[in-house]
């Protein structure tokens, strides 16, 4: 008999399902109600699209923002940072409050703040306005995302879970590959606070479909007794403590500065209390026992993996065509189509793929080709645009693509069934966490390369060679030209062009970096347990 009628809870059936019933051996199945099921879901899948969406949506129009609501350059940034933060808390809270409340109330309650708070985003009139409204939209949409991934695998009969995962790795890959271009032309057309008003009549659609056929399971009121608070505080402060230390500390040179180096020893703290309360307390926020399950614990890790190889390539290209190249916010969105129709391209061949062989093999195949995607640009020069990055996004984007939907079936295909509403949120948890891991080292491997490269070139510069007879040559044309300080302007000029390769460089060794953790992961994929697909359906199925 399938799972797929089994509430996540484990408590049996409760009411109208999409999926078959459990029934006494020889009674008739009740057949999947799929018209039911596939609008469900197909509006849930729309949420968790716009939830993530507005992650990386607002990223080409900070400038706007940031004049709009005249906040200075160190406040706009936590216009993202603070939809995070918060997000990082609710994502694995859901799987508890879905168990309590049922799936349809949870995300019906959690679509209703988002568009409350994204329409009280886009009214801002000061910064600081505007960091409390993202802060709470970001923590009431967090919901919308790990309860997507939960239905898949409990609503969907084993035999369509691989597909209901294709669809999941298609919204995850290409939200935050679209959303800087998105945001940008929408800035352009009409105004930044469209970037907010825009999820309102998505919103709608999104409130009616789940509110009329997403009725899968219902929830145990008896959780609400004995609520551990002292848990969910612990896990707020061990989680908002890693997130703020991982997306800032790379601008404050991490432990040089002491509310960073503060917020280490506070997450450290809060995740060690944290992980004792969870498996002492009779009633956990978070099940961890999961990761007693060897395929759970190497997809988690796997997915951590996945997720900084997706963000970590959204983030490196898009600040490469910047920095060096000055791609405008459109022309950045015109190069990285590419890897968002590889991945759409890939989505349907990957998912069959993995049906057919053993999801380990894929998934090797998946980090082995990201990781060579990423390798290819290691010699990257001021040069390369849109012809010499498709490879590269082409790549990448199969591998990635790959790679995340065999990881979604190790990670979720032997869990007991009362375990995948919290192991939901544990695996988009661990997606996000490695996305800003990866990110926090991206970043800090540009910053410190560039300054390693930019030092060396300026000491064979003072030491004399072709460098310094380039700069007297470059002073004698100033001279000719009329400048008034010639021997400064070629100075100047040469600091320029070493600063631009110096940053070519370090882009190129991140570059590097992002694809050694892909060939890591490749080999260490092979360490899960063989999984055994579900069989095919009967011929008479519906």
């Amino acid at each position: 008999m399938s799972d797929a009628a089994i509430p996540a809870d484990g408590s049996g059936p409760k009411g109208p399902a999409p999926a078959a019933a459990a029934a006494p051996p020889g009674a008739p199945q009740v057949e999947t109600n799929w018209t039911k099921l596939m609008l469900g879901f197909g509006a849930m899948v729309i949420g968790q699209f716009m939830a993530i969406l507005d992650i990386q949506i607002v990223a080409a129009s900070l400038p706007q923002i940031q004049a709009g609501v005249g906040a200075s350059t160190d406040q706009v940034s936590w216009i993202q940072t603070a939809y995070l933060i918060p997000e990082v808390v609710m994502i694995p809270l859901s799987g508890y409050l879905s168990r309590l409340w049922g799936t349809q109330r949870l995300y019906l309650a959690s679509c209703v703040g988002f568009i409350v708070m994204s329409v009280l985003t886009g009214l801002s009139s000061s910064i600081d306005m505007m960091i409390l409204t993202r802060a709470l939209q970001g923590f009431i949409g967090g919901a919308m995302i790990p309860t997507v991934f939960a239905v898949a695998f409990t609503a969907f009969p084993p035999e369509k879970r691989i597909t209901a995962s294709v669809v999941m790795g298609l919204i995850v890959t290409l939200a935050p590959t679209v959303g800087p271009t998105l945001g940008g032309h929408l800035t352009e057309w009409l105004s930044w606070r469209w970037l907010f008003f825009i999820n309102v009549p998505t919103g709608l659609i999104v409130l009616f479909g789940v509110a009329r056929w997403a009725d899968f399971d219902k929830g145990d009121p008896s959780l609400s007794k004995g609520f551990d608070w002292f848990g969910l505080a612990v896990m707020a402060i061990f989680l908002m403590s890693m997130q703020f230390v991982l997306e800032e500390g790379a601008k404050d040179d991490w432990f040089d500065d002491s509310l960073i180096l503060w917020l280490t020893v506070t997450a450290v703290i809060g995740g060690g209390l944290f992980i004792w309360r969870q498996l002492t307390y009779r009633n956990p926020i978070v099940e961890l026992r999961a990761f007693a399950n060897r395929n759970f614990t190497v997809g988690v890790v796997m997915t951590a993996v996945s997720g900084a190889s997706l963000f970590g390539g959204t983030f490196l290209l898009p600040q490469f065509l910047g920095r060096v190249r000055h791609y405008s916010a459109s022309e950045v969105g015109t190069t990285m189509i590419i890897s968002g129709l590889s991945m759409f391209l890939t989505g349907p061949i990957a998912g069959r793929l993995v049906r057919k062989t053993d999801p380990r093999l894929p998934m090797c195949i998946g980090f082995l080709m990201a990781g060579w995607g990423m390798y290819m640009a290691h010699g990257v020069t001021k040069d390369w645009g849109f012809w010499e990055f498709a490879g590269v996004q082409a790549c990448r984007g199969v591998g990635v693509m790959i790679a995340m939907i065999a990881t979604q079936q190790i990670t979720m295909s032997t869990l007991p069934p009362h375990m995948i509403k919290n192991a939901s949120g544990l695996v988009n948890l661990s997606r996000n966490t490695g996305g800003a891991i990866g990110l926090a080292l991206l970043a800090t491997s540009i910053t410190q390369q560039t300054a390693l490269y930019y030092d060396d070139m300026s000491s064979k510069v003072m030491a004399g060679g072709n460098a310094a007879s380039m700069l007297a040559g470059l002073t004698q044309r100033m001279a000719q030209l009329g400048v008034a300080d010639p021997a400064g302007a070629a100075r100047k000029a040469i600091s320029g062009m070493m600063q631009q390769q110096a940053t070519v460089m370090a882009f190129g060794d991140s570059f590097t970096l992002l694809a050694i953790g892909c060939f890591v992961a490749a080999f260490v994929s092979l360490l899960a347990a063989p999984v055994k697909n579900a069989p095919p359906p009967p011929s008479d199925a519906h």
